[in-house]
């Protein structure tokens, strides 16, 4: 090109970069007291809008062929050179604009979304995959319109196209996996069995559902390490979900005691401390007995309601700590003994109620009597 050509299309694009850093400073400055998405958009949009900017300054002042020394052969690359950067550029910045659009929804929902919140963090989990789907249709759409700028490719694809049922049974085995679990995700979304920040125990391991995408599930258990789940795992294999309702939920705390407790005291107890309680809900509270163990003791189980699953364990771990200390300090006679039975030599049972806990204090024994014979030979 010359250097006419040279300048022309420099001004082209100074004008297009200068025009998206006006928009850009207009979205910070002045749109985004006003407009909710603005922020999403500029920080979404940034760097593909520029791209866009100058891929689009460029065709607009690109000379005719013309305007090439050799036009039969540098003219075609740089016209399809410049088509490829057109669909690339375009795609980019319309894939940025509708994660910008998601993004203030999800920020919206995300700020009221509790374990409560049944409907927001359905919509936010159903949001996070429809925009990875549109995401990923649009990429290959993408791609596939850039190969067919190919001559070779475009040739290749009307012979593709008329044995396109053929190859679609060969795809489908081929990605059998992978698009179940496509479809898993998109069932569990849509199901509402499973949600973004739900409660789950799975595997034995308690967490909460961190990621959802149409290949994994990430679950951030409370150590705060990450357990990766095929999609699949969770419509084909049971899971708890603790917040599928509601966050409502009960905890339970069992004690094992001696017979002599008196259980109206510790249910009195247990009354008082739990309705106490910050994080108690006031919806219900139990003492009961529910078993008599083979090893002679008493098992007590106590139920607490919480308004969810973090204020369950602090409530558990404080309720068991508190009547810890209170049957120890209150009734040690209480605290769990063994029982043993002795057999005489003469088969007579000889029983003893119980065997002294440790750091009990022991009676001093009195000395056995001496029959005439002993004291015969004593002296």
């Amino acid at each position: 090109m010359s250097l006419g050509n040279w300048v022309a299309v420099g001004i082209a694009v100074a004008i297009s970069v200068f025009l998206v850093t006006v928009l850009h400073w207009l979205l910070t400055h002045q749109l985004s007291r006003v407009w909710a998405m603005a922020e999403h958009l500029v920080r979404r949009c940034r760097y593909s809008a520029y791209a866009a900017a100058i891929v689009i300054g460029i065709n607009l002042a690109i000379p005719d062929a013309r305007g090439f020394e050799n036009p039969k052969f540098w003219y075609p690359i740089f016209q399809h050179g410049m088509r490829i950067a057109m669909i690339a550029s375009l795609t980019w910045l319309g894939l940025t604009m509708a994660y910008a659009v998601t993004d203030m929804i999800l920020a919206r929902l995300s700020a009221r979304n509790g374990d409560a919140d049944r409907r927001s963090r359905r919509l936010q989990t159903q949001v996070r995959l429809l925009r990875r789907v549109v995401a990923t249709v649009l990429g290959l759409l993408a791609v596939a319109a850039i190969l067919f700028t190919f001559p070779a490719v475009a040739a290749l694809g009307a012979g593709i196209l008329a044995s396109a049922g053929l190859i679609g049974i060969i795809a489908g085995v081929a990605a059998q996996a992978t698009l179940g679990n496509m479809f898993a995700g998109l069932q569990l979304a849509f199901s509402d069995s499973l949600r973004i920040n739900d409660v789950v125990v799975v595997e034995g391991e308690w967490g909460r559902v961190e990621e959802l995408t149409l290949t994994n599930v990430t679950v951030r258990i409370w150590d705060e390490r990450r357990l990766i789940f095929p999609v699949s795992y969770f419509t084909t294999q049971p899971f708890e979900n603790w917040t599928k309702h509601g966050s409502n939920i009960t905890g339970v705390v069992m004690f094992r005691v001696d017979w002599e407790v008196p259980v109206d005291r510790l249910r009195a107890e247990v009354e008082s401390f739990v309705t106490n309680h910050p994080q108690w809900d006031g919806r219900s509270w139990s003492l009961d007995v529910t078993d008599i163990l083979d090893s002679g003791l008493v098992e007590l189980r106590a139920t607490v309601t919480a308004a969810d699953s973090s204020a369950r364990w602090t409530l558990m771990v404080q309720l068991r700590e508190h009547m810890l200390t209170y049957i120890r300090e209150n009734f040690p006679e209480a605290l769990p003994r063994n029982r043993t039975q002795f057999t005489g030599m003469d088969g007579e049972d000889q029983r003893y109620p119980a065997v002294v806990p440790t750091g009990a204090p022991r009676q001093p024994s009195a000395a056995p009597a001496l029959d005439d014979t002993a004291r015969t030979k004593t002296d």
